[in-house]
């Protein structure tokens, strides 16, 4: 049987949480942090998504307020009984002087499964937002799952980035070839907008082998990443981070 769940968090510039809300399998906890931002941990309760489950996690940053979500474990997409591919959507909106790092844990990819997942982000013109996405196509060793991912930016209500991409025996052919993965497995992008941009844009350069930092249409930055393995393509997310938007 397929499982639909939706989990809200509420943050408020005081620090407060008015909603913080998890559903099935995407427990929502308040955890401890050293720094300015309040802080949410996703704890998966169960085995999730599996084929035809429908996901979905609302984020609500009001004005003024500082709010970091991470989560405890990977993500893993797993075949289900069902032959739908499972959804997982991100909603994220964030006002005005409000600030949201969205730092999850790896999105797996377990042979077999096939995930569609859409990722949508509104800014107010003085949000900040750091965004991190690491995708790892199979577990150790085997051939990896469908995955369609969508991120679609808008800020101030005008588009900021509108990007699909498509990997595994479902994909358009070539998804695995030279000008995509060149055979590599570990795949993730850091986004960072920041109205500082405007005045000081980022420049265009490597960062590591097959890996590269791009400025946006905008006051945004954008770094793209094919590595090996996961602990590569998080070693170089974190040095991007660091350079571009360190805690």
């Amino acid at each position: 049987m397929s499982l639909s769940a939706t989990a809200r968090i509420v943050a408020e510039a005081d620090g407060t949480l008015p909603v913080l809300i998890g559903d099935g399998p995407l427990a929502l906890r308040r955890t401890r942090t050293t720094g300015p931002y309040t802080r949410v941990t996703v704890v998966g309760a169960m085995s999730a998504p599996l084929g035809g489950d429908r996901l979905a996690i609302e984020s609500e940053v009001r004005d003024g307020a500082r709010l970091l979500v991470d989560s405890s474990a990977a993500t893993v997409a797993l075949p289900g009984r069902s032959a739908e591919p499972a959804t997982y959507d991100v909603r994220l909106t964030v006002g005005a002087d409000a600030v949201l790092r969205w730092l999850p844990e790896q999105l797996v990819c377990a042979h077999g499964s096939d995930l569609v997942m859409r990722t949508t982000v509104e800014l107010a013109p003085t949000a900040r937002l750091v965004l991190r996405e690491e995708q790892i196509l199979g577990r150790h060793g085997e051939e990896p799952g469908t995955l369609l991912s969508r991120l679609t930016v808008h800020r101030a209500g005008r588009p900021l980035l509108d990007q699909e991409v498509a990997y595994g025996p479902g994909a358009p052919a070539g998804w695995d070839g030279g000008a995509v993965l060149a055979g590599h497995r570990s795949v993730g992008q850091l986004l960072v907008v920041d109205p500082g941009f405007d005045e000081k844009p980022v420049e265009s350069r490597l960062l590591a082998e097959n890996a590269v930092l791009a400025p946006l249409a905008g006051p945004g930055a954008l770094v793209t990443v094919v590595a090996p393995d996961a602990l590569r393509l998080r070693r170089v997310l974190d040095e991007a981070l660091g350079i571009l938007a360190p805690a």
